[in-house]
């Protein structure tokens, strides 16, 4: 037997039962959940728009793909484990737990001293985050009839869009920022949610009051379940990231592969012998709009997350915008975002149809990422602003549908699980899309940027740029010097200077024997006709020789500069780096043969690409010319991952054309436990089970 206790009846509901929960009592709930959602989305715009300068400063921009994915797979897992727990013991008691955690990990996020040390402590913030993400819609789903959200959407989106707008704000202001009271600038993206996290967990205690469930049996937990999600999810996660360092066919990889198999299995045994308990009741799945609205979610999860990873990055390292600038510059994303599912809800509301919206959502995703693919270093950044507001448009149709079809697929007692598992599942998507799209963009962006700089246009500007003193000496281009030319052109010059080293010891050696030569044979002569005694021949002959070496030689050395286009300076010939005509025949001589070499991989410039990829702060303020074949291999890099964005929701396409949804409910899950259950005088619900 279970006891609910809901709010006495104040006005009549559908059908002619009592409301268990006044809108004043709504609007509280709504507050302790706008609470702890303005806590979740803060947090993923700030770091989103500071993790470059996080990275750099750790020294591991290459293993950012480590500090999102161990987040990712935190509350990845711990989502549905949080919807079937609160099913048994109720929302509020684990959302606060959730928030508490999300809070502790932060604090010790601020900590870190390195990628992976980050990585560990965004792991744990992540177990609270499961709660930030699932709990919220299943209580949605408790406390509001499907069609009465859209009147309640309002207060979400005014959240969302707040956070989402001061987020990249703060985020910029902190890693722009050396040090604020004596602490690293980055490090307050983490510190920042302890006081907003403890004003958050406040709002909840006092406003997210539920009606309460008492069960007097003991419930089985599907431990045995969780741990499988574990073994299952890890391993994989783990191969996706690293498969590029230890070869997608090697013993760690296979074990990774046979590990994650071995754990799916079992999660999909221990599910059915579950039955109810389950943490993902199998029995979901024997509902063909479950089935599909959660393949369709896995898809839109996998392109979204993964792709959308590529742009705060894209915005400040191609486009040069600082991290505060790029936030504001995703805010296209967000007005479409905010558009759609405002509109896509209104809708739903008035009419309750929503099936158009699975289709039009994929189809303006689709064509979002598709115009996103024609990005080049050289293209307007409003270009870029068009296709995140296609993207957004898509998006916010498919938000919400997606849950309310599997939300309507269920019983209202399997609301929680079965908001999770949709949660749960777009999650999975989101964290594999996001390891293996960033595992790819750093795998093809060295060999990108190599490809860059074997375009002959390109290498020819970049290396008359490292070439000229002026351009090589400037304090903004010693990173990038340091980083990426010095190892080229050094070997260049040292090569160029031998050369013409030899040629000037030949070409004086040559003008010293020829002077030797014409003034010992004119001397002789003088000899032969008695002016000079022959005693005397051999002083006059190296009087004469020393007398006329110097000019000798200097003109030899005019004439091997001219040759080699270069200057006589200090008794020796070198190119004048400085002077825009030799400095641009060198170029022209040098550039075929460098960029030959680069095609075979036998120049400097092919080893030193895949360093430049852990930390990119060597191209803040760089001479543009320097930088191109790192922007042009980025952007490469950048449309490769939009490209696969593109086809996985183009597949979700397809699939929306046979997606069938359910008729929305008219009553709220809790209304209908209540109805079912009848509500005495006083007002409490007596629910009966065998």
């Amino acid at each position: 037997m279970s006891t609910v206790t809901a709010a006495p009846a104040t006005a009549p509901a559908a059908g002619g039962s009592s409301p268990i929960m006044t809108h004043r009592q709504i609007l509280f709930v709504i507050y302790g959940l706008m609470a702890g959602m303005f806590l979740s989305s803060l947090d993923q715009t700030i770091v989103g728009t500071a993790i470059r300068t996080i990275g750099d400063d750790l020294h591991g921009l290459d293993q950012q793909a480590w500090v999102t994915t161990a987040y990712l797979i935190t509350s990845t897992i711990t989502v549905p484990i949080y919807g079937k727990l609160s099913d048994i013991f109720g929302r509020r008691p684990l959302f606060i737990f959730g928030i508490s955690v999300f809070i502790l990990g932060s604090l010790l996020s601020s900590f870190s001293t390195s990628m992976l040390m980050l990585a560990g402590f965004r792991a744990f913030q992540g177990i609270g985050a499961g709660a930030l993400m699932s709990l919220p819609l299943a209580i949605m789903g408790d406390i509001l009839a499907p069609r009465e959200r859209a009147k309640y959407q309002g207060y979400f989106f005014a959240v969302f869009g707040v956070s989402t707008v001061i987020g990249p704000l703060v985020g910029g202001l902190f890693a722009g920022a050396n040090q604020i009271l004596w602490v690293d600038g980055w490090r307050w993206v983490f510190l920042v949610n302890v006081p907003v996290g403890i004003i958050a967990l406040g709002m909840v205690i006092v406003f997210l009051h539920l009606p309460k469930i008492a069960k007097h049996q003991s419930p089985r937990i599907d431990w045995w379940g969780a741990t499988a999600v574990i073994v299952a999810l890890v391993p994989l996660l783990l191969v996706a990231e690293q498969g590029r360092v230890w070869g997608w066919t090697s013993a760690g990889a296979i074990a990774c592969y046979v590990i994650g198999a071995v754990g799916a299995v079992a999660f999909v045994l221990i599910e059915i012998a579950m039955k109810d308990d389950a943490i993902i009741p199998i029995k979901l799945f024997r509902s063909r709009t479950f089935s599909m609205a959660t393949v369709i979610g896995v898809l839109v999860g996998f392109g979204m997350f993964g792709a959308m990873m590529t742009i705060p990055l894209y915005l400040q390292i191609v486009v040069g915008l600082n991290p505060t600038e790029s936030g504001f510059a995703s805010i296209p994303m967000v007005i479409g975002l905010m558009i759609a599912a405002m509109g896509s809800g209104a809708y739903t509301s008035r009419t309750g149809r929503y099936r158009i919206f699975p289709v039009t959502g994929t189809l303006f995703t689709a064509i979002g990422f598709l115009i996103l693919t024609f990005m080049t270093p050289d293209k307007p950044l409003w270009f870029m602003m068009i296709g995140m507001f296609v993207v957004g448009l898509g998006l916010g149709q498919l938000m919400q549908t997606l849950v309310l079809a599997s939300q309507n697929s269920v019983e209202p007692t399997e609301m929680g699980v079965a908001s999770s598992a949709a949660t749960f599942f777009r999650q999975i998507g989101g964290t594999l899309g996001t390891a293996i799209m960033l595992s790819v963009l750093f795998t093809v962006l060295p060999t990108n940027i190599v490809h860059s700089m074997a375009d002959k246009s390109t290498l020819t500007s970049a290396l008359d740029a490292a070439l000229d003193p002026a351009v090589a000496e400037a304090p903004a281009n010693a990173a990038i010097m340091k980083q990426l030319w010095n190892p080229v052109v050094d070997p260049i010059k040292s090569g160029i200077q031998k050369q013409l080293d030899d040629g000037a010891a030949q070409a004086k050696a040559a003008a010293g024997k020829a002077v030797t030569e014409k003034v010992t044979a004119a001397v002789q002569a003088q000899v032969d006709a008695g002016a000079i005694p022959a005693a005397a021949a051999p002083t006059v002959i190296a009087q004469q020789v020393a007398a006329a070496t110097p000019a000798a030689e200097t003109a030899a050395l005019q004439a091997v500069a001219d040759k080699a286009v270069a200057s006589v300076v200090d008794g020796g010939v070198k190119v004048d780096w400085a002077d825009q005509s030799q400095r641009t025949h060198w170029v022209d001589q040098l550039a075929p043969e460098l960029t030959k070499q680069v095609k075979d991989g036998g120049s400097k410039a092919a080893n030193v690409s895949s360093d430049a990829t852990s930390d990119t702060s060597f191209l803040t303020g760089a001479d543009p010319r320097l930088s191109q074949p790192f922007m042009a291999g980025f952007t490469s890099s950048a449309a490769t991952i939009y490209w696969i964005g593109f086809a996985v929701i183009l597949l979700a396409f397809v699939l929306t054309w046979f997606f069938r949804v359910p008729p929305l409910r008219q009553r709220s899950a809790l209304q209908e436990q209540a109805d079912n259950a009848g509500v005495s005088d006083t007002g409490t619900i007596r629910t009966h089970r065998a």
